[in-house]
């Protein structure tokens, strides 16, 4: 069992990388990739920590990228932590959310939430801050239940306090990934809102730009889903993969592993995904 979808403290997970690769180990997987979003701040510790454990631990990103509709966010793995033309989109990246950020923080107070800088980074500490921290102070406040009403009253897209930042075309994402040395991989379809002939148009467009492999296997997949996805990945030559974007305390149903319960990501994944690399 392996889970190749999983983030720390250093973007919006609970755990720090280290807790999550012992984690990882108690649940009894055999490999588990950190994939933070827009940082690989995590990596060096995480890898390490998976040193001293019976599981492959596998450095990764995460990576939003622009697209007219939906979501659109690209997985990178065994990605070059070290200074590269990467790690400077990744830098421009987080400087986006900086802006972001304080813009959201503006449009909250104007609502009437009495929220500060602060309020917002005591659960992001020293690292990437982004919307789920807001729906974090949100929800310590008292001003909302749960991360999903926040989003969909507030933080979600074309809510009232969303706000864009910068994010890179899909292609770029993709070539950026495999300048680093690593495999790129379309995370979580479904995001993108597309019907199946516009999803595998952007497939093929992907693919010609150096796509790796397809997040087939996810919680919030339907069976069908699923299916149309591995059938993608098979007609484009590309990876099947999976996990459970695992968060911790965030989202407490998904488990890492199984996400709510039947995921089940094969473990040759891991070894097609390297075969993909550059």
């Amino acid at each position: 069992m392996i889970d190749l979808h999983a983030h720390s403290t250093c973007s919006d997970g609970s755990l720090t990388p280290e807790a999550l690769a012992a984690r990882g180990a108690e649940a009894g997987l055999n490999a588990l990739a950190l994939t933070d979003h827009d940082t690989t701040a995590g990596v060096a510790a995480f890898l390490a920590a998976c040193e001293g454990l019976p599981m492959d631990g596998v450095g990764g990103v995460e990576i939003s990228a622009a697209v007219p509709r939906g979501t659109l966010h690209m997985l990178g793995y065994f990605v070059d932590p070290g200074p590269c033309e990467l790690q400077d989109a990744l830098a421009h990246i987080r400087g986006g959310r900086e802006e972001r950020n304080r813009t959201i923080l503006a449009n909250l107070n104007k609502l009437g939430f009495e929220l500060t800088w602060e309020d917002v980074k005591a659960f992001s500490g020293d690292e990437v801050m982004g919307r789920p921290h807001f729906a974090q102070a949100l929800m310590a406040g008292t001003y909302v239940r749960s991360k999903t009403e926040a989003f969909d009253r507030y933080l979600g897209k074309g809510k009232p306090a969303y706000a864009d930042r910068f994010r890179l075309p899909p292609a770029e994402s993709v070539a950026l990934i495999a300048g680093a040395g690593g495999a790129a991989v379309l995370a979580h379809p479904f995001t993108l809102d597309l019907g199946p002939e516009a999803l595998d148009r952007l497939v093929a467009e992907l693919r010609a730009a150096g796509l790796a492999g397809i997040e087939a296997y996810y919680p919030e997949h339907s069976p069908r889903q699923r299916e149309q996805y591995l059938a993608l990945a098979e007609k484009h030559g590309l990876v099947a993969t999976g996990g459970s974007d695992f968060h911790g305390e965030l989202n407490p149903d998904i488990r890492l592993g199984v996400g709510f319960g039947s995921l089940h990501v094969p473990d040759e994944v891991l070894d097609a995904l390297r075969a993909h690399r550059p």
